[in-house]
This record gives C-alpha cells, sequence and structure tokens, in this order.
C-alpha cells in the first residue's frame, strides 16, 4: 500500500506555469461553456471528463476548432466497447487540420519539421512547402487511382518524405501504413501482406551509426511479394536511381497544387498500426480519421501544452506508434523535429545535441535512453544549451526512479518530466503529462482526461494503492476501430475485452496511488518491449526454428528493477547438435538479418524442452513470472501444463540470477 500522506514531490510547476498553461485555459473555458468545475483543479476536470463523457469530447472539438464538413448527429451515439460510435453523421479529414497552420501568412514561412540525419545539422521544411508537396503528391495519388479506403504503404526512415507521404494519403482518404527499413522483409510482408497496399513509398537505403545500409534487395523482394501494388515510388536517400518501373519522388512533389482533402466520416480509417505478434501474424489495428484526430488535439495540445510557439522532437522511428504521434504535433501548429539516425551516434549524448540544436521544448526518449545516459555518465545540462526545454518525456517501458532523479540533476531542477504510458492500440497515453500537476519519483502524473483509468483485480473490481490490471472503463475515441481481416471482430474482442467482458484490458500491471498518481509495472502478459519498441516473439520463433540444429525455442522480455531489460532466447536442440560459439553466432546473425538488430537476444540458453499448454501453445506469461521470481504456485495452473517439471529449471535459474 502507499502512504497515506502524499509524499513529497520531486517537481511542481510553479503559480505562474500553472496559470499559463493550456489545460488551465481550457479548465476555465469549459467551466462557463459546459458547467466544467472551475475549481479543483485537474482532479476534478478528469473527473468531470469522465463522469460527463459527451460532453468533455465536444468541449475538447469546440476548443480546437474542429473543422466537420459535414456536422455531427450526436457526440457518442453508442458508447458499448467495443462499437463505440463517436460524432456520427460527421465528416471531417485530419490532413486538412494537420496543414491549417500553413493558411497563416504570417506562419508560412515558419519551418513546419526539422529534419536531422547524423550529422545533427537541421533542414527546415516551411509550412507553406510542405503544404504545397502534400498538394502536389495527393493530386498525383488521385491520377493513379487511388481512392478513399485504398492502402498507402511507406517501407521509410523518419524523413520528411515519410511525413509528406501520410498527409497525402489523409487528404485523399486513403489509409497509411509504414514500417521501418530495418525490417526484414518477412517482417514487412507479414505487416503489407494482411491489408493490400496498391502504392509503396520506399527508399534505397538508409544511415545509421555512420555506416550506409542498402536495402534495394528488400524492396525488390517486397515489389515481387505485395501483388496489389500498382504503383512503387522511389526516395533515393541515398542516391541511386529509380529501379525499372518505379516513380520518383521529385516527379510526385515537384507541383504547385493546392490541396484537396476528402471530407470523410469520422470513423474512415487513417492508418492501420501493428502489435508485436506475440502468437501469429501481428495484428493489424485500425484508427479512425477523427478519432485519431481528437484525442491526439487534446494529448498534444493539453497534456503535452504544445502550440505554435513550440518544437517537438521524439525519437521514434516509422514502425512505431510514436512517430504517428510526433507527426501529428503538426495539429497544434507545432514544428515537428524528425530525426533519423541512431539514438547514440556519434555517441551517447547524440539525442540531447539535436534537442539543443533544434531548440526542442518538449524532447521525448525511451527510458533505456536516459538509463543509457545516466550510465555512461551524460551530462547534458553541463555540455548542451537545453534552455528552451520545458519537459522531458520518456516512454516504451517505466522510468525507473533512478532515471527521475538523474534527469532532475543533470538537466535541470525546474524540469517537468512526463513518463508516459499508453499502446500502439490506441496510438495515445492510457496515463502521463499534465502539466499542472507535481511529479513524484517513478511516477506517471495522472491518468488523462477522457481516460477512466482503473487499476482491477482478478475479479474485476478496482483497487487504489494495489497492483493490478490496467483497464479503461470507457470508450476513447482513437481505439481501434477493427482489426483487419477481422470481420466478425472476435480477434478485436479477445485481444482486450476477454478477461473483464465490455471493459478494456490492457495488458499492464499498474497501481494507482492515493493521490491519483500511477505506477506501471510492465507488461502483464508476454509482449517483448526492448528500447522502447514492442516486439513479437512469434518473428523470433519463426527466424531461430528455420535453423536445422533448433528444435524449438522460447523467448522472454524481463524488466528489470534498475531499468534494465534482459531478453533470454530459451532453445531446445535437435539430436546430436551442440550450443557452441558457432551455433550462437549464426543464431544472432539470422535474427539480426530477418528481423532486426533489436530482436537479437541477450544470452542463448540451452533448455531440455520447451514447456506447453495442454493446446500446444508456448507458455511464456509463466515463465517470465518465473523469471521474476514468483513461486511456481503463483506463476501458473500445473494442470494447464504438458510438462511441469520443465519449469523448474526456470525457477532455479531466477535463483541464481537473483
Amino acid at each position: 500500500m502507499t502512504s497515506a500522506t502524499q509524499p513529497e514531490p520531486l517537481w511542481a510547476p510553479g503559480p505562474d506555469r500553472i496559470a499559463a498553461a493550456r489545460i488551465t485555459a481550457f479548465q476555465a473555458w469549459a467551466a462557463t461553456r459546459f458547467g466544467a468545475p472551475a475549481e479543483g483543479g485537474y482532479p476534478a476536470l478528469h473527473r468531470w471528463s469522465v463522469d460527463e463523457l459527451d460532453t468533455f469530447w465536444q468541449a475538447v472539438a469546440e476548443w480546437f476548432d474542429v473543422r466537420f464538413t459535414t456536422p455531427y448527429e450526436a457526440v457518442l451515439a453508442d458508447r458499448s466497447m467495443p462499437g463505440a460510435q463517436w460524432f456520427t453523421g460527421a465528416t471531417l479529414n485530419y490532413a486538412e487540420h494537420a496543414l491549417r497552420a500553413a493558411e497563416d501568412p504570417a506562419r508560412a514561412a515558419d519551418p513546419a519539421l526539422l529534419y536531422v540525419d547524423e550529422t545533427h545539422e537541421p533542414v527546415p521544411v516551411t509550412w507553406a512547402e510542405l503544404r504545397r508537396q502534400v498538394g502536389s503528391l495527393a493530386a498525383e495519388l488521385r491520377a493513379l487511382g487511388v481512392r478513399p479506403g485504398d492502402r498507402i504503404s511507406g517501407y521509410l526512415p523518419n524523413i520528411p518524405e515519410a511525413a509528406v507521404a501520410l498527409l497525402a494519403t489523409a487528404a485523399v482518404g486513403g489509409v497509411w501504413t509504414s514500417c521501418a527499413p530495418d525490417f526484414g522483409a518477412r517482417s514487412v510482408l507479414d505487416r503489407f501482406q494482411q491489408v493490400e497496399p496498391v502504392v509503396l513509398f520506399t527508399v534505397d537505403g538508409y544511415r545509421y551509426g555512420g555506416k550506409e545500409h542498402d536495402r534495394r534487395d528488400t524492396v525488390a523482394e517486397l515489389r515481387a511479394d505485395l501483388p496489389s501494388l500498382r504503383a512503387v515510388v522511389h526516395i533515393p536517400l541515398l542516391g541511386t536511381p529509380a529501379p525499372a518501373g518505379a516513380l520518383e519522388w521529385s516527379a510526385l512533389t515537384s507541383g504547385d497544387t493546392e490541396p484537396v482533402f476528402e471530407a470523410v466520416p469520422f470513423d474512415h480509417p487513417l492508418w492501420v498500426l501493428y502489435s508485436s505478434g506475440t502468437t501469429g501474424l501481428p495484428k493489424a489495428i485500425v484508427q479512425s480519421q477523427g478519432g485519431i484526430l481528437l484525442e491526439h488535439l487534446k494529448q498534444l495540445g493539453l497534456h503535452c501544452d504544445l502550440g505554435p510557439e513550440d518544437r517537438f522532437f521524439w525519437y521514434t522511428s516509422t514502425g512505431w506508434m510514436m512517430w504517428n504521434f510526433l507527426v501529428s504535433g503538426l495539429l497544434t501548429g507545432t514544428t515537428v523535429v524528425l530525426y533519423d539516425g541512431s539514438p547514440g551516434y556519434p555517441d551517447t549524448g547524440a539525442q540531447w545535441r539535436i534537442a539543443e540544436r533544434t531548440g526542442a521544448t518538449l524532447y521525448g526518449t525511451s527510458a533505456a535512453y536516459v538509463m543509457a545516459c545516466r550510465k555512461a555518465e551524460v551530462h547534458p545540462a553541463r555540455d548542451f544549451d537545453l534552455s528552451a526545454v520545458k519537459c522531458v518525456a520518456t516512454t516504451g517501458s517505466p522510468l525507473p526512479p533512478d532515471g527521475f532523479r538523474w534527469l532532475h540533476d543533470e538537466v535541470a531542477e525546474d524540469l517537468w518530466i512526463a513518463s508516459v504510458s499508453g499502446g500502439t492500440d490506441v496510438c495515445s497515453c492510457f496515463a502521463g503529462a499534465v502539466p499542472t500537476l507535481p511529479v513524484h519519483i517513478g511516477e506517471l502524473q495522472a491518468a488523462c482526461l477522457g481516460t477512466d483509468l482503473q487499476s482491477w483485480d482478478p475479479s474485476g473490481k478496482p483497487a487504489i494503492g494495489e497492483v493490478g490490471e490496467l483497464v479503461v472503463t470507457n470508450p476513447m475515441p482513437s481505439m481501434p476501430i477493427h482489426f483487419w481481416n477481422d470481420p466478425d471482430g472476435s480477434r478485436y474482442r479477445d485481444s482486450y475485452f476477454e478477461m473483464f467482458p465490455g471493459v478494456w484490458r490492457h495488458g499492464d500491471w499498474i497501481t494507482i496511488t492515493d493521490h491519483g498518481s500511477v505506477i506501471i509495472h510492465g507488461r502483464s502478459d508476454s509482449t517483448l518491449n526492448r528500447q522502447g519498441v514492442r516486439m513479437g516473439s512469434a518473428d523470433i520463433y519463426e527466424a531461430v526454428e528455420r535453423l536445422p540444429e533448433i528444435k524449438e525455442s522460447l523467448v522472454i522480455g524481463l524488466e528489470e528493477p534498475n531499468g534494465g531489460y534482459w531478453m533470454p532466447l530459451f532453445v531446445h536442440l535437435a539430436p546430436g547438435a551442440a550450443l557452441d560459439d558457432d551455433l550462437r553466432a549464426r543464431i544472432k546473425a539470422t535474427i539480426r538479418e530477418e528481423l532486426s538488430p533489436r530482436h537479437v537476444p541477450d544470452e542463448i540458453i540451452e533448455v531440455p524442452a520447451i514447456p506447453h499448454t495442454l493446446t500446444g501453445k508456448r507458455i511464456e506469461v509463466p515463465v517470465k513470472r518465473l523469471l521474476q521470481g514468483a513461486p511456481l504456485a503463483k506463476a501458473v495452473n500445473p494442470g494447464s501444463v504438458d510438462n511441469i517439471d520443465l519449469l523448474h529449471f526456470y525457477e532455479e535459474l531466477a535463483r541464481t540470477r537473483g
């Protein structure tokens, strides 16, 4: 249990900062316009936002002046989960809102994007130029026959062309989907083949860690195995000519065409994101134009306190939902910083140098990077001018207490530290940044507005001060409208609503404290989450078990108390095989080449056999719990295991590691 007396915060916003926060102005306006509580600060506003859900989201739409081409008939016609019906009857366009700042002549020459590669020299793309390129590309997509609902895919790094392609896709009512170019062909095809894209944007390669990585062979494989493609667009990042049959990016974006924004229904698909693929193919998660627009306006404009004067930098790749979230910074008129390169090149302090050179006001990174800086004895405030940085945000995994202290000591004492937690599934945060609340070490500030976040015990009872399942008891606009190729919705329901019907269960262990903050304890399922990127064990099994020496394998990801992450791979060898240095090297090389360097395990450990459920599924969650130190009786139901004796190995391993 947490203490009944609220602990001393690490940081608290001063009166001036609270008064200047956009969420403060929103609360005062909503009190006058919609009857929100004028007093009581954020806790009162949050309570109102979940008790009066329809009114709250109507207020968000009005506060941010959302342009409905066709007005809505009801804010929330059906609030059941899954299947909530938001802003029924309305039409709008996400890209129109993302480019709205370009309509202001005073802002046309301001940077909408700042692009940074490993030279760390920012290159601006103005609002006027961004709007022109999107208009040109949208017209060319229409000329290629792209119609609302068609899927457009990108095999691209975090470069301006990726943002332009996303916005042009949204402008024509297409459905965007992307993978980073460090993904191998199999990983990309497992995703793109599900949605059958008609256009593929590709690079010839990318630069990472001071080296060039040629991806032309992978692109050729993608083209051969995506029969739905009608066009391929070549972006010569490494300067190579377009392959036969491909279109040149420059030819499609050279026009001076005013963008035409397709007015689509509120629940029209905007993009497809992918789950980690822990069991089978990654889930193709579809989110809507209107749902993302409203959710991201709330999250970025109120929780992150972003506006036209800000510069928003988050280290991410196009294969992670944080890239989509980052591009949405344009919705608030904010300058978005796109960094394409290694997080630690040429040295561990690289991201701080980018924050300095771009004048970032909100800088987001992974908890793992913060801990790596601490370990490497990086001194950001000493070595870089970070005077513009108001907030450092972290996600991907919980920021350990030492990470909070290090940021406070080494960046600034008056630093707003926002540890946030959400998911690809909603492309947003359940809990995290609140500019008007104090920051407590090891805690997320609060549940987000409109999000009835609770911690439930196995019987479905909410608990304060105790570890439970993260659940959300009312709908959010950015919850998936469906999964691709899930016609009866069964896979969607099984993913989030099986444990508690009608209530979203996310798969994290959390504690809600008696002062309203949130502590994340890691996954309550077997999802791998390394360096802030969620990965699927199934991808690793598929790669490893192609090797003739490997009979079967099991991979586990373990959040460690010091903020580290241990990812061992357990292998059951074929008869006559030996786990020598050569086999270890081939296993790692296979994973690196077929998947990505992030998928390579920390250790490879031989086991006598892999445990399964009675229906033949590998037992991942119980093994993870055993490695976390849970006793066997609490980690697994013995009656569900094909050979309970196999689990004693992991019990013993936990003891020897502990």
